[in-house]
């Protein structure tokens, strides 16, 4: 996965996928002494970022594969992702969601016309569960991140902010699985070598943390969070590869200080963002990294929070 695998799904993705907009706030760069160009991804097609790596993955199946359907297993935006590009591409979709799943996320994925099948993901193995799922129903897996045509595609929204903004000294993203922040890797380093990148996770779920600090992928307990878009246990073995190479620092956020970053959010910028995206700026307003006099680009994953959720996180 290169810099022209990342521009080739781009050019798939153009009419289909949003070019999403870049935020500032004199606030936010007052607060951290920087300036900073947040990437809306919570304004993108079914809210989430994902819906780049979905479409690049399923628009690039032979014709027969894609005909017989899809399956994957996600908490609710890959879920959705997958479930919206089978939808525009005319093929089936059966996904695999948690129990504990945001039931807006559910409802959201049911309404793109896919099957919905719900496990424990605190005692079920998905990947296994997802592979018996496809077997029985003869569909072919899309994983959440561990595929080079779906890091392509997440790579696509790093490679449109730094179209649209210029260079930026430090990019933040979120880790979840780690194929928004291989893609953003990838397209960052090709085009600006001297960038710093900047992962960022729950504190609860700190899998990336820790496995930078030993060299070697470590896999903790799935983590309980309010970030339940970035509740992994162990980063992806391709995702790793990458990330261990490109990736400067990994930084941890409470669920307390996602809360008030999404707060912050909502007052000063007018913008609804899921816990999930809301980690790098918890990170730039706690000054979890060094930022001051610089230029800071950050992905803001996505946005699917329901507003009854969101009263009740906030409240």
């Amino acid at each position: 996965m290169n810099l022209d695998d990342i521009r080739a799904a781009a050019a798939r993705l153009a009419g289909h996928a949003h070019r999403t907009p870049i935020h500032t706030s004199r606030t936010l760069d007052a607060r951290t002494g920087a300036k900073v160009l947040l990437k809306c991804e919570n304004f993108q097609r079914m809210g989430a970022f994902k819906f780049r790596g979905a479409y690049n993955a399923l628009s690039r199946l032979p014709a027969d594969v894609l005909a017989r359907g899809v399956c994957a297993y996600s908490s609710g935006n890959h879920a959705q992702a997958v479930a919206l590009s089978a939808s525009l591409l005319g093929t089936k979709a059966a996904i695999l969601m948690p129990e504990d799943a945001p039931q807006s996320k559910v409802d959201a994925v049911i309404g793109y016309d896919a099957e919905v099948h719900r496990f424990d993901r605190y005692h079920a193995d998905r990947t296994v569960l997802t592979e018996e799922l496809a077997a029985r129903q003869g569909f072919v897996v899309i994983p959440p991140f561990e595929h080079p045509d779906i890091m392509a595609g997440q790579g696509t929204a790093a490679l449109e902010l730094l179209e649209d903004a210029g260079a930026v000294d430090v990019l933040l993203a979120p880790l979840g699985g780690g194929g928004l922040m291989a893609g953003t890797a990838v397209a960052a380093t090709s085009l600006h070598p001297g960038i710093q990148l900047v992962g960022v996770e729950p504190a609860a779920g700190n899998d990336h943390q820790r496995s930078f600090a030993e060299g070697k992928r470590v896999r903790i307990e799935v983590p309980r969070t309010i970030a339940d878009g970035l509740a992994v246990n162990e980063p992806g073995e391709l995702t790793f590869a990458i990330n261990s190479k490109l990736v400067s620092d990994v930084v941890t956020v409470t669920d307390d200080e996602i809360r008030d970053a999404m707060r912050f959010l909502f007052d000063r910028m007018k913008l609804v963002v899921e816990p999930s995206g809301a980690t790098v700026v918890a990170a730039l307003l706690t000054g979890k990294i060094a930022v001051t006099g610089k230029r800071i680009g950050a992905i803001i994953s996505g946005g699917n929070v329901s507003a009854d959720r969101f009263r009740e996180l906030l409240a």
